[in-house]
């Protein structure tokens, strides 16, 4: 079986590549272990100075593994599951956000979701013009609990409701000119601007560079982990109700979704 992460390093950067390009990339629980255990291994790299984190095939990241949520709606255990399942996911977006070196996201197609919350917890984004970008779980019946106090952080809170509450997917150029993206980049060329940008960040001092992130998300974004983990609660909460077992009922048998 293809490996559901892959890793290369070219110094002076580390390139996590997300490696399920059949299903879009979607984050299983062994996927966000193995992310996290990726930023471990070169987080010990000195010579990795700059992380880059992109998708294999034509998607970024589609979000959670909506086949895993399905599942365990059928056990006993199901909300203890779902409470491990936001608490993870928790522990990998700060754990990008706490990272000591940069993240360059090369959002290589759309983001969605999970997906989104990556982007987010990314320090410098650059996407392709095919890189939409959306938080659609209203549409499922679920809640972008963990995602929407990233997205208020980055944009404000106007932008981020206007993306919250109609859980569209925004095209490449609009989330470009929110400032989710910083540039966009042609996708033949995305690695190489991304690898670029790393070497950029390679001339300064490392201390410096993590002093810096500190600085960003600890200290100006004091409330980030307070805000995370009230997002992971109602991202639990919001999967054991009668509207998300009907909406991911509707998303596998592609039709619209009959609210209760």
């Amino acid at each position: 079986m293809e490996p559901l992460i892959r890793l290369k390093k070219h110094v002076p950067s580390g390139t996590i590549i997300l490696n399920r390009p059949d299903k879009r990339n979607p984050l299983s629980r062994e996927m966000v272990d193995q992310l996290l255990q990726a930023l471990e291994d070169f987080h010990r790299e000195r010579s990795v100075r700059a992380v880059i984190l992109t998708g294999a095939g034509s998607a970024f990241c589609s979000g959670a593994d909506l086949q895993e949520v399905q599942d365990s709606s059928r056990q006993k255990n199901a909300w203890e599951q779902w409470h491990f399942d936001a608490v993870q996911y928790k522990e990998l977006l700060e754990a990008m956000l706490m990272f000591p070196k940069p993240i360059i996201a090369a959002v290589n197609g759309p983001a969605v979701a999970s997906g989104a919350g990556l982007v987010l917890a990314s320090d410098i984004t650059l996407a392709t013009p095919e890189a939409r970008f959306g938080l659609p779980e209203p549409r499922r019946g679920l809640v972008a609990g963990l995602v929407a106090p990233l997205l208020a952080f980055r944009i404000g809170g106007g932008a981020a409701a206007n993306l919250l509450l109609t859980a569209r997917l925004a095209e490449a150029s609009e989330a470009h000119r929110l400032g989710i993206y910083h540039e966009i980049t042609a996708s033949d060329m995305i690695w190489a601007r991304a690898h670029q940008l790393a070497e950029q960040c390679a001339l300064s001092a490392s201390e410096s560079l993590q002093l810096t992130k500190k600085m960003l998300n600890e200290t100006i974004g004091e409330h980030l982990n307070t805000t995370l983990a009230a997002g992971a609660a109602a991202t639990a909460t919001a999967r054991t109700t009668e509207a998300a077992a009907e909406g991911l009922a509707a998303f596998f048998e592609k039709r619209e979704p009959k609210w209760p």
